[in-house]
């Protein structure tokens, strides 16, 4: 039965889905299980998205949050989202075989935490307290760093010292809300050191940019990604701002027809987690409520890939 406007179309943003830390992150996983075989343990869901970790789990990958649930001598795999020096060097101690899949952009503001925290600097960070990412980087450090997630928590936040202080942010957020943060860190600590690029990758940003260009022209945004998804909830929410009704859905079978109900178009993304095989679920199901065309939108090209770990690269033919 139709739900939609007999003229209705779906718009798809671009880019959308897949980015290439997530793509990096699951094929270390998908080359460890047939390099050495099941099980492969991965300390935390490899990337937030419900269909991705099942799909693993099914091949053979077994996801853990301890490390003493890990046997000896197994193969483990640390997540997209980074761990801490802790994590790290406990699996170090147990004797594991370490392939680390974390996010080359996260890496790197891990390095940069690294360096200046040597050369005396103090940090704050924005982020969300008690996400993976956000505990892999503060856990760099003993001490020293600061999270904020808000404007008022910088009002509350107190440094040891303000003369070597450094700002960095989780890579997933919303830009703005991040911008806007990040602004109240100035206005309260004028010598603050920022980030030599800006810490949101690339990918996080090239998709709330596609989303401030659709949302205008729908009537209703859906994004598809699992609720733990960090960007996947972000790009619902910056929908939402520009005053455009949206709805984030883990896989077809949620979408909810009253949502459609007179509506001529639907805005349709997806989160850097969230597969593309899910995205053709969506259009299917929307055709089935009445959707009859399909129109991608012009939007950036990503051709960044990152190299895998050595050990897991493939031979050369």
């Amino acid at each position: 039965m139709s739900t939609l406007r007999t003229d209705s179309e779906i718009l798809l943003a671009e880019p959308r889905g897949f980015c290439a830390g997530v793509d990096r992150a699951i094929e270390i996983v998908e080359r460890a299980l047939d390099k050495f075989g099941a099980p492969i343990y991965v300390r935390h869901e490899i990337v937030h998205n419900t269909f991705v970790v099942n799909d693993l789990k099914a091949k053979g990958a077994i996801f853990i949050e301890e490390l003493s649930d890990v046997p000896p001598d197994a193969t483990l795999i640390f997540s997209a989202h980074g761990v801490s020096k802790a994590i790290q060097d406990e699996a170090q101690a147990r004797g594991f075989q370490v392939f680390d899949a974390t996010c080359p952009l996260v890496t790197k503001v891990h390095v940069e935490v690294a360096k200046l925290h040597k050369e005396g600097y103090e940090f704050i960070m924005i982020g969300h307290k008690g996400h993976p990412e956000v505990e892999g980087t503060m856990g760099q450090l003993d001490s020293g760093i600061h999270l904020v997630e808000d404007v008022a928590d910088v009002a509350r936040v107190q440094p040891g010292q303000t003369d070597k202080l450094a700002l960095v942010t989780q890579t997933t957020l919303s830009m703005d809300d991040a911008a806007g943060i990040a602004a109240a860190v100035k206005a309260r600590f004028p010598k603050v050191r920022e980030p030599k690029q800006q810490d949101i990758c690339y990918a996080t940003q090239n998709r709330q940019d596609a989303i401030k260009v659709m949302s205008p022209q729908v009537d209703v945004v859906i994004v598809v990604g699992s609720p733990t998804s960090s960007n996947s909830n972000r790009l619902r929410e910056v929908a939402q701002k520009l005053g455009t009704e949206s709805y984030m859905v883990d896989h077809a079978d949620e979408l909810q027809p009253s949502w459609f109900e007179g509506r001529s178009r639907v805005g349709l993304t997806a989160g850097a987690s969230a597969p593309d095989v899910l995205v053709q679920a969506v259009i299917a199901r929307l055709r089935e409520l009445g959707a009859v065309s399909v129109r991608k939108m012009d939007g950036v090209v990503e051709t960044i890939k990152f190299p895998l770990p050595k050990g897991l690269k493939p031979d050369p033919a």
